[in-house]
């Protein structure tokens, strides 16, 4: 069985153009001015969130502007904005434009057909927040950058991975405490993390038996980088050696992931240790 992604990543490939360029610039300004907003008005704030029955009834603009409700509408919520704004642009650099916009809309709308599923079969009607839309995408950060350090506060370094952690524990709690359905609200809106951040999560956990299949990598990837410049095609698999004259068969494509240009076959443009220097 192929992994998911494989598809995600053919879709880019071939759509080069697909996506929304700075996406989270424009989430942040609308997340910007709904603050301000709330400041002035905070009875308006309701007009804005994600409603079942009212969206049923014909307030359809909740399905778009509840995304960007921000998670706290006092001053934290403006350090909230600017640290989501800061992730998700890092994501799209390294994922790329299309692949980032469908990571964003899909927990979005996996928020919105369980929010509506709760209405239609149990009649639940509540306010839906995209808490857990950026949870997953804070998710995927620390899974692609789990060293790196952030300002606690302003003033205490803290490393991403254990920022994870907490948010993690948050998750739990809330999956734990709150009735059915509701608590499974937080696990649909993140299905998209498995499916993104899945195989790179479980190669995080692998740990010293990956360190040494990448050290071993980037020795083979040496030697054939030395034969692809001595020899007459244009693409060659880092992995296998196989060129696109020995087998015009094959689709080759390079990894946005690989710090670099690589290039690998479809058999193993999804299945390779990615290149990190």
């Amino acid at each position: 069985m192929k992994d998911p992604m494989t598809y995600v990543e053919r879709f880019c490939y071939k759509h080069p153009r697909f996506g929304i360029p700075n996406l989270m610039r424009y989430i942040a300004i609308g997340s910007a001015a709904i603050w301000l907003l709330n400041l002035v008005n905070p009875v308006a704030i309701e007009f804005l969130a994600f409603s079942p029955r009212l969206v049923l009834q014909g307030e359809v603009w909740r399905l778009f502007t509840f995304f960007f409700i921000p998670d706290n509408m006092g001053w934290l919520g403006l350090i909230t904005i600017y640290f989501y704004f800061m992730i998700g642009n890092t994501l799209e650099q390294h994922w790329g434009t299309g692949q980032f916009t469908i990571y964003f809309f899909s927990g979005a709308i996996l928020t919105i057909l369980y929010g509506m599923l709760m209405y239609l079969a149990f009649g639940l009607d509540f306010y839906l927040t995209p808490t857990y839309v950026y949870l997953a995408m804070f998710f995927a950060f620390a899974v692609f950058f789990p060293n790196l350090e952030v300002l606690l506060f302003f003033f205490l370094p803290v490393k991403i991975k254990y920022l994870a952690w907490l948010a993690a524990a948050f998750f739990a709690y809330r999956v734990i405490t709150n009735p059915f359905p509701v608590n499974l609200l937080p696990v649909v809106a993140m299905l998209n993390f498995l499916v993104f951040c899945g195989g790179e999560l479980w190669r995080t956990v692998r740990g010293s038996r990956t360190t040494k299949e990448a050290v071993n990598f980037r020795r083979e990837s040496r030697r054939i980088r030395y034969e692809q410049s001595h020899k007459l095609y244009n693409h060659k698999c880092e992995v296998c050696g196989r060129t696109d004259t020995d087998h015009p068969e094959l689709e080759f494509r390079y990894c946005s992931r690989c710090v670099g240009y690589h290039c690998f076959c479809q058999d193993h443009i999804n299945s390779h240790i990615h290149f990190t220097e």
